[in-house]
């Protein structure tokens, strides 16, 4: 591999530091460990807070967290959902990790990877995962294959994603507890903290990690219309789409920041306060909330500007020292946090992990904030809902001074924070530098050329793996399949499932045309439901009908094998027992009505027999 030289001799320094320090520090009995809570919000952008500028929005709890942190002033994430969050778990540059995507498999952490919770886990702690994972759906790539001991959540993607249990809409939903579903009572905000609480309260004894990752403000951004009555008559510029409005965007943010007061309360009542890392930032750039307030940022969610990726990030550790308002300015990232807390928390270096750490600690600078920080360069692409990556599309190449996009357009952040000015004629130099570093990069990891992530079939890990819409391989790009309102209107995308069958042997396929829960006929049509309890743009929401497709039979391929049947009109799925070899291959089915018309079918249930 070549040498980036994005793992600076500084940053090579640090790590041989904190793995010395943890293979050491085990003996250190006055260490007490601490506690830490990783909070990560979807979609609330650097503005979306009041403490940053935000005339209008409520956060009080918020803001008093930032006034007892250290405030990260400049730290970047990705663009989109997923990637950060494979980079944040990591410590490596989500491209390393093959997320690249939020859909179509491409958001699957590699099996290979090592998470924060390994870590975490490796050296005695708890650890549990509540809110949105988005790495992946199926066995290796749950949250429970990936270091954590609890795990509650909703579909990978979110709500009303097509592998979100049906009909959820954030209010008395149902939710993956450690990979079976569990109707809970009350909205999905608060239900996360109080799984929370609850797994603190029975872990409080020993040390524990969270990574406590809410689905808001991220659409549908649906809320109980009494919620939005405190943003009523404020002058602020409204932004109406399908998914929500300004309203509702603000009043899914003061939510969690009712939900963050009240979990500091219960740390504080339990005194479990003064030993716990609190971290809190989120996932990109707002989604929403720009024309409102962005801090004079350019860019927002899914931007290659710095408004689609520079975040808040807050540490506040009282045991620590880390609960005075100190600003750090230095160029930080996501990849930071990893190494950080294996430094911070005194982690055990895991053997099985050979995989270089993008992300350097930032504990010299907790401790310091005028310490010298060595510059470096971050990479990232933007190509969400693709197959593979395509090389000088959609890039942004940064350091502490310069963003390169596209090769071509070069900003000042010092100089020009709003990216207003393109430069990149003034400084040649600079961009044929950091266009090198990019190729350099691209020429390393070959990313047009990754393995497909594959679901692993007949494992005593999950007894059945579900396969659905959002993880196929896409003949037409340009049809969607990912969302639940995809599968309401039949859409004719045609698809297939990378999967991995663990062992020789016989195999039940359960085709469907609707999900078990819906648990219709797979020619029926799905009836409008009753509103629901909360709201979208102030009015009541109504669950979707659905179009009948009129199926008379179903064709299932795996591998080479293809096997077709026909089906009756009340039949709700078409079953098939197949012998398989172990290995990859990749599963595809099809429903087919009378005059030959066919389209792939949305989802189908595997399983040993």
């Amino acid at each position: 591999m070549k040498n980036l030289n994005i793992l600076t001799p500084y940053n090579i320094l640090i790590v041989i530091v904190f793995l010395f320090h943890s293979s050491t520090s085990q003996d250190d009995e006055k260490f007490k460990k601490p506690n830490v809570i990783l909070i990560m919000t979807d979609d609330q952008g650097y503005g979306d807070l009041a403490a940053h500028g935000n005339p209008y929005i409520k956060t009080p709890h918020l803001d008093k967290l930032y006034a007892e942190s250290t405030r990260f002033t400049v730290f970047h994430v990705n663009s989109f959902c997923a990637p950060t969050r494979a980079a944040l778990m990591t410590g490596r540059m989500s491209d390393r990790t093959q997320v690249h995507s939020t859909v179509y498999v491409r958001n699957h952490l590699a099996k290979e990877e090592i998470t924060m919770a390994d870590y975490f886990k490796a050296s005695g702690y708890h650890t549990g995962h509540f809110g949105k994972w988005h790495l992946g759906d199926n066995y290796p790539y749950r949250p429970m294959d990936r270091g954590f001991d609890e795990w509650v959540g909703i579909g990978d993607g979110g709500v009303g994603t097509a592998n979100d249990y049906w009909g959820n809409d954030r209010m008395d939903d149902a939710y993956l507890r450690n990979g079976k579903w569990e109707k809970i009572k009350g909205f999905n905000t608060d239900v996360f903290f109080d799984e929370t609480i609850d797994f603190i309260e029975k872990s409080k004894d020993e040390p524990f990690f969270i990574y406590l990752a809410t689905n808001v403000p991220h659409g549908p951004m649906n809320v109980l219309p009494e919620w939005r009555e405190e943003y009523e008559g404020m002058d602020f510029k409204m932004r109406t789409v399908p998914w929500g409005d300004t309203k509702d965007l603000f009043a899914s943010i003061t939510r969690v920041d009712q939900n963050i007061g009240r979990l500091r309360q219960y740390l504080a009542d339990n005194e479990l306060d003064e030993n716990t890392i609190i971290i809190f930032l989120t996932d990109n750039g707002s989604s929403d909330g720009t024309h409102v307030f962005n801090d004079g940022m350019r860019g927002s969610k899914g931007s290659l500007y710095d408004g689609g990726h520079r975040v808040p990030c807050f540490v506040h550790w009282p045991a620590g020292g880390f609960n005075k308002a100190v600003d750090i300015d230095k160029f930080t990232a996501h990849i930071d946090l990893l190494p950080t807390l294996i430094n911070i928390c005194h982690l055990d270096n895991l053997e099985k992990s050979n995989l270089a750490i993008d992300g350097r600690s930032l504990e010299p600078l907790l401790k310091n904030p005028e310490t010298e920080w060595e510059d470096r360069v971050i990479i990232n692409h933007v190509q969400n809902i693709v197959d593979k990556q395509i090389k000088d599309k959609n890039i942004i190449v940064y350091t502490d001074q310069w963003r390169l996009i596209n090769k071509n357009a070069l900003y000042d952040i010092n100089a020009d924070p709003g990216q207003k000015n393109n430069v990149a004629e003034a400084y040649p130099d600079i961009v044929a530098e950091l266009s090198k570093k990019y190729d350099d990069y691209w020429d390393e990891l070959q990313m047009d050329d990754y393995p497909y992530p594959r679901p692993i079939i007949g494992t005593e890990y999950q007894e059945e793996v579900w396969l659905n819409s959002i993880s196929w391989i896409r003949e037409d790009l340009k049809v969607h399949s990912w969302n639940q309102s995809h599968v309401l209107a039949g859409e004719k995308a045609i698809g297939f499932w990378p999967v991995e069958i663990s062992q020789e042997g016989p195999y039940h396929f359960d085709v469907r045309r609707w999900p078990k829960e819906v648990n219709l006929p797979l020619a029926s049509a799905l009836p409008e439901a009753a509103y629901s309890d909360i709201s979208t743009n102030g009015k009541p929401i109504k669950k979707g009908a659905g179009k009948g497709i009129p199926v008379t039979k179903v064709r299932l391929k795996v591998g080479t094998q293809i096997i077709e049947k026909a089906v009756e009109g009340s039949e709700v799925g078409a079953e098939f027992i197949i012998d398989l070899p172990a290995g990859q291959t990749e599963v595809q089915a099809w429903l087919i009505d009378g005059e030959g018309n066919e389209q792939s079918a949305y989802y189908a249930y595997v399983k040993k027999v």
